[in-house]
């Protein structure tokens, strides 16, 4: 009697990739749940009224282009006499000018600055 080979069935490799998406899917959804949701009732506090400060040792870019330090007017080479080395804040009027920025932050490195970082104001959406 002659006997055939037989055929073996091939599975479909598609399926591990569909349970290991289907698992990745559920494992998103429990761990976005985690943390539980703000109170429907909640009314956050709004800030729009109060007066706003810039940090103690920022350097303070106002909209006519000028600069300050503790309420001072001062100027980049005066700022970084008295400054040590490493990095700088500056906090930018929302009117003052992008070039103008750009200037201030090549200048502060040419004169020392390890790096500048701009203090902005962060808002919840």
């Amino acid at each position: 009697m002659i006997q055939y080979p037989r055929r073996q069935s091939k599975r479909d490799p598609s399926i591990a990739l569909i349970n290991i998406v289907f698992l990745m899917l559920i494992f998103f959804l429990i761990a976005g749940t985690i943390a539980a949701p703000l109170d429907a009732d909640l009314r956050l506090v709004e800030t729009s009224g109060l007066e706003g400060r810039e940090p103690p040792d920022a350097l303070v870019l106002r909209a006519d282009g000028g600069l300050s330090f503790r309420g001072a007017p001062t100027d980049a080479q005066q700022f970084m006499a008295g400054h040590t080395q490493g990095p700088v804040r500056i906090v930018p009027d929302r009117n003052s000018s992008g070039q103008r920025l750009v200037e201030i932050s090549s200048e502060l490195r040419g004169l020392g600055a390890t790096s500048v970082i701009l203090v902005t104001e962060r808002a919840i959406q």
